[in-house]
């Protein structure tokens, strides 16, 4: 039995159908199951179990006996929320006791860091442990997960096996519910759909022209993939980057868009809010040598590649994974 928390929300369900695809059905549901939005990314996966997030931790008291593994996905993932009780609830105080359970029932435990933790990157995007504590997040979000990565990296006490992975920009189908954090794939295709046009942040650093804002985008699949191996894996643990290495400009990712939709590329600039500004990344890239070091060398989806496929497989019908 496998546990998947965050299992009703992107990647988590997605994770949920990928295991399903390899033949995995004994899947306990974790989430908090008050989205009606989501009901869609999960009503039609294959699972033993939904459990409330709220009482995971009885449940798993009367069942670790069946847990093979915990996938821990489950977190508060609003980058611009302004509660921080409520992130060190869900995102560090949660993401601990989960921690603690594995070692008590002698689980392996597979978690989602974010590459958000890397700050504004003036200190890179090396996932190297020593460098780990010397980031600088730029939101509550990205502060709770660095602050957990950091607790992980200093317990003696660790579960038999576990990994963190610091998610770069991941894009895909069943990210339907995400609003404003959703990809900015997802929003292009809505607004070109609408409109047929789209707006990009202009830029407010004089190093990056406008729409030449770079991300290291990852297509969820290969974020599947990724975590697959680490289930087969099953050592060197540690905190690992899930990127494709490469960073790619919003304003080739939107041509992509356009030229997935097999429209005319109309393509305009508009100031980045305010309250956005100084939490911007204008870079980030994945440092992945680390992965391919363990043995991961599965090709990932090129960029142009991944936004065909979700956007003519999944977008366009409207279809969930």
């Amino acid at each position: 039995m496998i546990v998947v928390t965050g299992a009703a929300g992107f990647i988590g369900s997605y994770v949920v159908g990928k295991l399903n695809r390899e033949g995995i059905k004994d899947i306990v549901l974790v989430d908090k199951y008050d989205d009606p939005l989501k009901i869609e990314n999960y009503h039609t996966k294959a699972y033993s179990d939904m459990v409330d997030r709220d009482v995971f931790f009885d449940w798993l008291d009367d069942n670790a006996h069946f847990v093979q593994l915990i996938i821990h996905l489950g977190a508060r993932t609003d980058t611009i929320g302004q509660e921080p009780e409520i992130y060190e609830e869900l995102n560090l105080k949660y993401s601990q006791k989960i921690w603690d359970a594995c070692i008590q029932y002698g689980l392996p435990l597979i978690y989602a860091s974010s590459a958000s933790t890397y700050g504004d990157g003036n200190q890179g995007f090396d996932d190297d442990h020593t460098l780990i504590p010397e980031l600088k997040p730029l939101n509550l979000y990205a502060q709770s997960k660095h602050d957990f990565d950091c607790w992980a990296l200093e317990q003696l006490e660790q579960p038999e096996f576990w990994v963190g992975l610091k998610f770069f920009n991941v894009f895909g189908p069943n990210e339907y519910h995400k609003d404003r954090m959703a990809s900015v794939i997802f929003h292009a295709f809505n607004t070109i759909s609408e409109t047929g046009r789209m707006n990009l942040f202009r830029s407010h650093h004089s190093d990056f022209e406008d729409g030449e804002q770079s991300r290291d985008f990852i297509y969820v699949e290969d974020i599947a993939k990724v975590i697959l191996f680490f289930m087969n894996h099953r050592k060197d643990s540690g905190v690992y980057n899930v990127g494709t290495g490469e960073a790619r400009s919003y304003l080739s990712l939107t041509k992509a868009v356009f030229k997935s939709m097999r429209k005319a590329e109309d393509i305009g600039f508009v100031d980045t809010p305010e309250d956005l500004r100084d939490k911007y990344q204008y870079y980030t890239c994945a440092n992945i040598q680390k992965l391919k070091r363990i043995g991961y060398n599965e090709p990932f989806f090129s960029l142009e590649v991944g936004i065909q496929e979700y956007v003519q497989n999944y977008l366009t019908p409207g279809i969930r994974y």
